[in-house]
């Protein structure tokens, strides 16, 4: 390009993009939108693993809640509070979140005949306890009651005093390892 100023004549240089600097710019962003985009995949993964948590954290309070409430109304004696190995009534190992059966206490041999529990969310309508709810069967937790004698510093069983390990294992959709949420406490004799 030619400008004139006067008499003399001024040479301009027009310069633009090269074709390498479109090309290097284009990798470069392509590059932050493949890291932005396994960021977004991993803050879903997150947010889909944090309800798992919560209801690993509610389906282990309501294990505990269902002990000590045996413990308070008496339905069971002190003696049953323990595996069944123990001679108690709580079953031993991993097993499905199945309802409470007819005793009432949940993770006891007569909990399999009341079928597996279920999650129940508010349908489209926004309103729960309508026909369109929708109802999340619990068959990818387990739950494991383990109710072991407390010991003191020294090793020496503490008399009227369960230690109480709920552990709930669960899948997140993806994953083939289970994640695990376990809830540990202390349970007497006394009410």
């Amino acid at each position: 390009m030619r400008l004139h100023k006067g008499n003399k004549q001024q040479r301009v240089e027009e310069r633009g993009f090269t074709l390498i600097e479109t090309m290097v710019s284009i990798c470069v962003l392509t590059v932050g939108l493949v890291a932005l985009a396994g960021v977004m995949g991993m803050a879903m993964a997150r947010t889909e693993g944090s309800q798992q948590l919560a209801i690993s954290k509610q389906l282990a309070n309501e294990a505990l809640e269902s002990i000590l409430t045996a413990r308070e109304t008496a339905n069971i004696t002190w003696a049953q509070i323990q595996n069944t190995g123990g001679g108690g009534i709580f079953l031993p190992g991993f097993n499905p979140i199945y309802n409470a059966g007819a005793d009432g206490i949940i993770d006891t041999a007569d909990d399999a005949a009341s079928g597996y529990q279920t999650l129940t969310l508010p349908g489209p309508d926004g309103i729960y306890g309508t026909a369109d709810d929708i109802q999340i069967p619990l068959t990818n937790y387990q739950r494991e009651v383990v109710i072991a004698q407390a010991n003191d510093n020294f090793g020496n069983p503490i008399s009227g005093l369960r230690l109480v390990t709920i552990t709930i294992n669960y899948y997140p959709q993806g994953f083939t390892v289970p994640q695990t949420y376990i809830l540990t406490t202390y349970i007497s004799a006394y009410r």
